[in-house]
């Protein structure tokens, strides 16, 4: 594997990203404490932070493999820094993801670290390069499961359960989706070195709409109920039931009110 050779300041954690963990964890220490005069409010924020860490760490997960591949020059980029104002397109990996993750409760995956693909060698490379981003988000999910499939609930406060099970709900979707074999998601980008060329540039033109083509499917109902089902399945695999992420969802999205049946403790 090439060993590459970056300027320190190029790997300096960002003010900004700093900025954010510190949101995350005030409002998360706010969340299991009480303290907000607001908790939904709080769990907002504290998710939302979250989320945003976890698409850092997602084009972190690209950049940093890219660079022991071979492309040297994602650290000029910032890409190495978990600044989120310096991806590509900082629209599609941070605005977007926390639209969805408001409206529909759906983890959009991003994908804006721009990879100089003619620098690295070898087919796997290309391959795990696509692939770190979606284990991010499997390993981000492990850690929010944590307390629910190692059965040590016992202490956590509730709204704090919740907005867990909401945040692993993000996650796991966010997982799914940039898996599948769509053209512009990291799916495609693990299987593509290992196409034919005629295929792949076959395949090219569509790579800009893979996405919107996917949620174009999720608005279908019969495609986005048996969706849901796999995510539900997989969450109640990790030990979280539907109402741990229905609550946490509703908690979350604090402006449509206080949902009675949350209220009751289990």
């Amino acid at each position: 594997m090439t060993t590459a050779t970056t300027r320190h300041g190029d790997r300096r954690v960002s003010p900004v990203f700093v900025g954010i963990l510190a949101v995350t964890a005030v409002t998360g220490w706010a969340t299991w404490t009480g303290f907000a005069a607001q908790p939904g409010i709080a769990v907002f924020l504290f998710v939302t932070a979250a989320w945003i860490v976890s698409l850092c760490l997602h084009e972190y997960a690209h950049a940093r493999t890219a660079l022991h591949s071979g492309d040297i020059s994602v650290g000029a980029k910032g890409y190495l820094t978990l600044d989120p104002l310096k991806y590509t397109h900082a629209l599609l990996s941070i605005v977007l993801p926390v639209l969805f993750a408001i409206m529909g409760g759906i983890g959009l995956p991003g994908g804006a670290v721009f990879i100089e693909r003619d620098r690295i060698r070898g087919r796997w490379r290309h391959s795990l390069i696509s692939a770190a981003g979606p284990l991010t988000n499997v390993l981000f999910a492990a850690v929010c499961t944590a307390p629910f499939w190692l059965h040590a609930l016992d202490g956590v406060p509730r709204d704090f359960r919740y907005a867990l099970a909401f945040l692993a709900l993000l996650q796991v979707t966010a997982a799914i989706l940039n898996s599948l074999p769509v053209p512009g998601l990291d799916g495609y980008g693990v299987i593509e070195p290992w196409l034919s060329y005629r295929l792949k540039r076959q395949v090219e033109p569509f790579a800009p709409f893979g996405l919107l083509f996917v949620f174009a499917l999720l608005w279908v109902p019969s495609v986005n109920s048996a969706f849901f089902d796999v995510i539900d399945a997989i969450l109640r695999g990790l030990g979280i039931d539907v109402r741990d992420r229905y609550c946490g969802q509703q908690l979350y999205r604090f402006w449509t009110g206080t949902d009675e049946y949350c209220s009751i403790s289990p």
